[in-house]
Formats: C-alpha cells, sequence, structure tokens
C-alpha cells in the first residue's frame, strides 16, 4: 500500500477481504521504535489470544515454508487514500456542507509522519483554509511525536500567528487527533473523542464505548444525549470488541483515538477531524466555547515499582475506598461521581500506574498520593 495511514489500512483489509494486514510503523512513538501492526481479517488489530499465538508460531520457527513456485503475487493499491477520504466526507455525521460554509481556518502539524499524504487533502476538500507544519512524510520527527499537550508548542504558536480557528496535531499514523484551540492552547486529547460524540449525537437507547482510562468529559458529553457509557480495558482492540458485541454508536480512548462504526472499528484521525469540525459549524462556537460549556477536570499519572503481586495492592485499595465504586476489568477502577482512580500493571514496565481525574489538580493529585500510599502498604 505504499506510505499511508494505519486507518486506510484497516479500511483496505475490509475492502478486498483480506486475510490480514500488516503496518510497518513506530504508532505515536519515537522512530527506534518502529515495529509491525498486525490487523486481523475484520479490520480490527489482533486481540491478546491471537497476538500470542503469531509469537509463539514465530518463535517456534516451524511453520511450513512456500516454496518460490508458490509464493504469491504482489500488487499495489493506489486508490487507498481516496478510497478513505471518500468514505470519510460520505459519512452521516459529517456535515460537508456545514464545514464549507463556515470556512474554517486549520493549523496543521503530521510531525513529518504519514499524515503529510492524506490531512491536508481532506481539510481542502472540506473547503478549509489550511496553514501546515511538519507536512514531509520522512518519518524524521522534529519534536517527541506523541500528540500531548507539551509536544504542541509550535503549533500553538503557529495557530496565533496565523489567527486560525483550530490546530490540528496527529501522530505518525495518524490513528490519533489532538486539538488546539483559537488561542494556541492544547486543550487534551480526551476531547477529541468528547466533541467527535456531541457531532453525532448518540440517542438515548444508544451506547458510547471508551476505555477505563478515559476522562469523564466523555461521559459529560453522552449525557447529554442520554446515551449510555460503557467502558473496556485499555487498549484498542478490547474497545473495538465491546462497541462489536454492544452496537455502539461511536466509542474510542482518551488519546485522541476515535472509533465509529459507521466507517470502521478502529481508530481514525481523519473521522475525528471531519466530526469536530462538523460540531463546530453546526454549534457555530469557538473550541474554546465548547471546553468551557462542560465541567472541567484535571487528570494526572504517576507510577510505583511493581511487586511479584498485584491482589494485595488492589485489597488495600479497595479497604482504603470502601465507598468507591469497583471495576477490575484491567487493574483496578475506583470511581465517584466526579471523579476516579485507575490502578493497573504496566504492559511494558515493571512498574503500577495510576491515574487519576477529579474537578482540580489538588483533588486529583490526593487520590494519586493516597492510592501510592495504599500501594506501598500494600
Amino acid at each position: 500500500m505504499g506510505l499511508v495511514a494505519t486507518p486506510s489500512v484497516q479500511l483496505a483489509v475490509e475492502h478486498h477481504r483480506a486475510a490480514g494486514g500488516i503496518i510497518v510503523t513506530a504508532s505515536h512513538n519515537p522512530i527506534e521504535w518502529n515495529a509491525l501492526k498486525f490487523v486481523g481479517p475484520d479490520g480490527i488489530f489482533l486481540d491478546t489470544g491471537s497476538g500470542t499465538r503469531v509469537r509463539e508460531l514465530a518463535a517456534a520457527d516451524s511453520l511450513p515454508r512456500a516454496q518460490v513456485t508458490a509464493i504469491g503475487d504482489v500488487t499495489s493499491d493506489p486508490d487507498a487514500i481516496a478510497r478513505h477520504l471518500a468514505a470519510v466526507l460520505a459519512l452521516r455525521g459529517v456535515d460537508v456542507r456545514a464545514i464549507r460554509r463556515r470556512p474554517f481556518r486549520v493549523a496543521l502539524d503530521t510531525v513529518r509522519g504519514a499524515g503529510g499524504a492524506l490531512m491536508p487533502e481532506l481539510l481542502e476538500r472540506l473547503g478549509c483554509r489550511v496553514t501546515a507544519i511538519n507536512l514531509e512524510t520522512d518519518g524524521l520527527f522534529p519534536r517527541p511525536p506523541e500528540p500531548v499537550p507539551e509536544n504542541l508548542k509550535a503549533l500553538g504558536a503557529l495557530v496565533r500567528r496565523k489567527k486560525a480557528d483550530i490546530g490540528i496535531a496527529v501522530d505518525p499514523d495518524v490513528d490519533r487527533l489532538a486539538i488546539v484551540d483559537e488561542k494556541g492552547r492544547p486543550i487534551g486529547e480526551d476531547y477529541t473523542l468528547a466533541f467527535a460524540i456531541r457531532a453525532v449525537r448518540p440517542s438515548g437507547r444508544q451506547t458510547v464505548v471508551c476505555n477505563l482510562s478515559t476522562s469523564l468529559v466523555v461521559e459529560d458529553a453522552a449525557r447529554e444525549f442520554g446515551a449510555r457509557v460503557v467502558r473496556a480495558p485499555v487498549g484498542e482492540v478490547h474497545v473495538a470488541r465491546k462497541i462489536i458485541a454492544l452496537k455502539a454508536a461511536i466509542g474510542g480512548e482518551g488519546n485522541g483515538g476515535v472509533m465509529y462504526p459507521a466507517l470502521h472499528v478502529g481508530r481514525d484521525a481523519p473521522v475525528a477531524l471531519a466530526l469536530v469540525l462538523s460540531l463546530l459549524a453546526r454549534e457555530r462556537v469557538t473550541v474554546s466555547e465548547l471546553v468551557a460549556s462542560a465541567p472541567q477536570y484535571t487528570i494526572v499519572k504517576a507510577k510505583v515499582p511493581r511487586g511479584p503481586r498485584l491482589e494485595p495492592v488492589y485489597d488495600g485499595l479497595r479497604r482504603g475506598f470502601p465507598e468507591a465504586a469497583v471495576d477490575t476489568q484491567d487493574g483496578l477502577r475506583l470511581a465517584w461521581p466526579d471523579r476516579w482512580l485507575h490502578v493497573r500493571p504496566s504492559g511494558t514496565e515493571p512498574i503500577i500506574r495510576l491515574i487519576a481525574e477529579a474537578p482540580s489538580r489538588a483533588d486529583a493529585e490526593r487520590l494519586i498520593e493516597e492510592g501510592r500510599r495504599l500501594c506501598a502498604a500494600s
């Protein structure tokens, strides 16, 4: 497929009814983490069981190998990006006419990743006036590539300099989207999914799926329309499987990943962009006004060393917070109406991650410190 976005590959697997897909990417990580993402025949990443089986087969070195005369053909798919963009523009939740009537001044940062191959074209087809940085697609990231607030200073400066209505940043493989408001301030990746939900307007009979570490701004957005929020373990494949099982209207993760099953069940930055612009056009408001119109929260993260057993840690936390609602799908999540604490083992390091959200930073930090103390006592 050449240089394309991760969601373009997922859609192509479905389009070609392929046995699967392989994506070479560092995703949102620095370039030295280039590796493989495996997509199943349903266009969704392999789950834990399937991924483990692939690793076992590779490690065993017992797979039969095809003779040179039996190896299949290689063909190219030059239309993958065009199909992807056409599908985004045809979505019922995307109001192309309203966006074109505005039209938006957009500052764009694709961090010299695959986003340069499709995000400018999408914005131009939506009638936006685009000013961009880091459009080159050579993978030589000029900054840490994850689109988190501390990495978006240059984009914020571009928004202010060009008096843009919105700043947009994507990660290198274009499945996550972050927003900078018209004043040049990053608003946090969780708002991407919250805005997308408000654009789709799920009804009271519908479900929204997010992971256990996603902000309460997503619950607030779903509550506007009476939709039910269901949480899944951290990881795109877990959210995807729950979206399918519950026939959810929309879902995603708080890292800027929007999953809109009207197109496909995968994180998709072009879809997120089109939905966010549709909401702004329909509501006739600025990004900062949208943020200010809903309750505000602060997320705080920390980590502690991990011992050989986690159950004593979880038991200590339950005893320390007896009034909290408990979720044990992925570590331990303790929740109250306006705050939560999620404690889970890292999948990549020998540590325990603590994530808390509350109406103020002080409240979130108190949750973290109490969680840290209970972890140490256990």
